[in-house]
């Protein structure tokens, strides 16, 4: 079976606190947009769960999301208290025979893209048709959440408040399509990083997620689009900060309705009402150097 993993914005993203749990609770508006990874999943008969891409640096073993996301399925389907099985116990269960994932990336690597997330995703949603299990959404997200924080939302996709770690969902009216341009810079960030470091930082502002929502409920694009920002930006280092911010500034001044950073970064992307000047900032941003991707948004 083939199925898209579509790659995630966070429209607004902002950080609300460190929790008891070690965990901070976040609060944002989340988008998907056409890019897209394109796995393939078939059966095979030799007890092995095997994991290939078109990236030699990714794992193809248990470190890869896609393939704990299928360890976590079979897992939920024979014990009442999934997180803790690994390769030998799938092995010796008595409902798996063997499986095959093979995964063509489009998405670009540790961009703040969800690319991991939604590739499990994927392969959950994908089993779910496979078996013919006929499991809600929002049970298989149950299931998505025990693999990562941003499974959940790439299971149901489209536009939506997530809170919590990111795995409490709210369904929002879905962000006019647009076009966006994605601009992954030369460089990654460290997530872990930049989490030990939101609580120290002192930030510039917050998002106004509220008046995005509501934006989001009155059809308003520019509305959405003014009131984007991320509050990872601030803890970035200085360089990093300030090519993201030149990314930012460039999509602007290309007619970008407004611009922002997704995830923990370091891609930033605008969005636009007019394929003309999407096309436009897209050929303008590819002499910047790193990966520039033109896509649309997906309801």
């Amino acid at each position: 079976m083939e199925i898209l993993a579509h790659a995630k914005l966070n429209l607004t993203l902002d950080v609300l606190g460190k929790r008891p749990d070690g965990y901070h609770d976040l609060r944002m508006i989340m988008q998907s947009v056409e890019l897209a990874d394109i796995l393939e999943l078939n059966y095979n008969d030799t007890k092995e769960l095997r994991v290939s891409t078109n990236l030699h640096f990714l794992p193809n073993n248990e470190k890869n999301l896609a393939a704990q996301a299928a360890l976590r399925w079979y897992e939920c389907g024979v014990v009442q208290e999934p997180g803790k099985w690994d390769m030998e116990d799938l092995k010796r269960s008595f409902i798996f025979n063997g499986l095959d994932i093979t995964i063509e990336k489009h998405i670009p690597v540790c961009a703040g893209l969800a690319g991991g997330s939604s590739d499990a995703a994927a392969v959950l949603r994908a089993l779910n048709l496979m078996e013919d299990t006929c499991l809600s959404p929002e049970v298989v997200a149950s299931i998505g959440a025990l693999v990562g924080s941003d499974v959940p939302y790439c299971v149901m996709g489209g536009t939506a408040l997530a809170e919590g770690r990111g795995e409490v969902l709210t369904p929002l009216p879905p962000l006019l399509k647009c076009w966006v341009v994605l601009c992954k810079p030369e460089f990654s960030i460290s997530t872990p990083a930049l989490f030990a470091k939101i609580d120290s930082v002192r930030l510039r502002c917050r998002p106004d997620t509220q008046g995005a929502i509501a934006a989001l409920e009155r059809g308003d694009l520019a509305g959405v689009a003014r009131r984007m920002y991320n509050v990872f930006e601030d803890a970035l280092p200085e360089r990093q900060r300030t090519r993201v911010n030149d990314i930012k500034n460039a999509l602007i001044q290309c007619g970008a309705l407004g611009a922002s950073m997704s995830g923990t970064g370091p891609t930033a992307f605008g969005l636009f009402d007019s394929e003309v000047l999407a096309r436009e900032a897209w050929e303008r941003l590819s002499d910047f150097g790193g990966e520039v991707f033109l896509t649309q948004t997906v309801s």
